[in-house]
């Protein structure tokens, strides 16, 4: 099985099996799986804790890599299994919102700067997040 010949929907499939064979669907519930989604994904940070960016990529390093990026896939596709939406249709859409947020001449090759934050977006764009005990 290669990317270029395995669809989303046999990876769903495949960990579907996976979790049903083990019973595990009544422990996948979307805010387990969104606190492995984060766990996987803060091992896979954690193997480039302390490494610099011209650091070379060693085979063990590279391997190790994979396995926690898989664990975060699986993850994620069990959370649309969970959630029984179309992952392909999700990550389009959310690219179309993202090229219309992020114009090629504006942004390329640049990203956000930390002091712009959401600052320079337009009122429409911007979102305001409400949190108890917060003032907004």
């Amino acid at each position: 099985m290669t990317d270029a010949t395995t669809t989303v929907a046999a990876l769903r499939s495949r960990v579907d099996t996976f979790v049903r064979a083990r019973d595990w669907e009544k422990f996948h519930r979307l805010s387990n799986l969104a606190k492995a989604i984060s766990v996987e994904a803060a091992e896979l940070l954690e193997l480039f804790q302390w490494r610099g960016e011209s650091d070379p990529l060693d085979v063990r390093l590279r391997t190790r890599a994979e396995e926690e990026l898989a664990d975060v896939v699986i993850y994620c596709l069990s959370a649309a299994n969970s959630l029984d939406l179309d992952l392909s249709d999700a990550v389009l859409r959310k690219l179309k919102r993202n090229e219309a947020k992020y114009p090629v001449r504006e942004w390329r090759g640049r990203a956000r700067d930390a002091s712009r934050d959401d600052a320079d977006l337009s009122p429409r764009r911007r979102r305001t997040r409400s949190r108890p005990g917060r003032r907004t």
